[in-house]
């Protein structure tokens, strides 16, 4: 059973709405459905009476809610007091990243910002775009570090979870140099990331501006990880949109070509504002002095 089915399970109880809750988890309501089908299925017994709107807890349901609560109140505390004891040893922060700013900024943008911010312990989770952003709101994360582009979406109250911009990089389509030039005619083989993901979205952005190639899809990566897919390109297989910094060396080297208008992306570093004393407050003013903008 995973833990946040009792989270979900309780808001559902609170809001007896699929939809509320499901943006209050910052969830799409199909995910949060299945999730507690899940836990149904897990207990052997359904919670909920579905045939009524709004949605009523069944007897099972109104007996385990308090199992519920009790557990969900008693891992909480113990999570905030083992945290508490981390951070009086010394200061522990912790980040959530897309998984090519992990190999490509946060190592020595991390480096700069504990000589600014004093001696901490870091703790970093590479997830995916929607992950990130459940993990962060579900409490237990300090920072999120993402690409962000105006045309795309980041589910995120500004006031819980203000952001900073502490660098740049951009979206470009590369491929390996010498490819056939009736691909400029017939279309070029593109490598394309899931359905959902967020260098998916930026994609599509990218392939709408002026000056974009003709493109067919050849190769689809479910796991969405952009350094397979680049790997991928360089062996030949097509080309691929993917942030300039994760090859850079490629491109340096010749192993890799632009063929197509590059797109901007910041990078931003959002923070669980309720999360804000300590070493993570010293952090945060660390990473907003050697930033790009203020707090937003």
């Amino acid at each position: 059973m995973d833990f946040k089915w009792l989270e979900d399970f309780l808001s559902l109880a609170e809001t007896h709405s699929f939809s509320r809750s499901a943006e209050l988890r910052g969830v799409t309501q199909s995910a949060f459905s299945r999730r507690i089908r899940a836990l149904e299925e897990w207990l052997g017994t359904d919670l909920l009476n579905r045939d009524s709107y709004p949605v009523t807890l069944t007897p099972e349901g109104v007996a385990f809610r308090e199992t519920a609560e009790e557990t969900v109140r008693m891992i909480q505390a113990r999570r905030a007091e083992f945290r508490d004891q981390a951070r009086n040893r010394g200061g522990e922060i912790s980040f959530l990243a897309l998984h090519s700013l992990t190999v490509t900024f946060l190592p020595g943008w991390l480096m700069r910002l504990k000589s600014a911010a004093g001696q901490m312990t870091s703790r970093v989770k590479p997830e995916n775009f929607d992950r990130c952003i459940e993990a962060l709101t579900e409490g237990g994360y300090d920072f999120f570090l993402t690409y962000a582009h105006p045309q795309v979406n980041i589910p995120l109250d500004p006031g819980g979870y203000p952001h900073l911009v502490v660098g740049q990089d951009s979206l470009v389509a590369v491929a390996r140099p010498g490819w056939p030039r009736e691909w400029l005619t017939e279309g070029m083989p593109m490598l394309k990331y899931s359905r959902g993901s967020f260098l998916n979205a930026m994609a599509r952005i990218a392939l709408a501006q002026p000056g974009a190639p003709l493109v067919y899809v050849a190769h689809t990566d479910e796991s969405s990880m952009a350094e397979a897919l680049k790997s991928m390109a360089v062996a030949g297989h097509g080309m691929v949109w993917i942030p300039r910094r994760l090859v850079e060396a490629e491109l340096a080297a010749r192993r890799l070509e632009i063929v197509a208008p590059e797109l901007p992306m910041q990078i931003r570093l959002y923070r669980n504002a309720a999360r804000g004393r300590g070493i993570t407050g010293r952090v945060w003013q660390a990473a907003r002095q050697s930033g790009e903008g203020e707090a937003r």
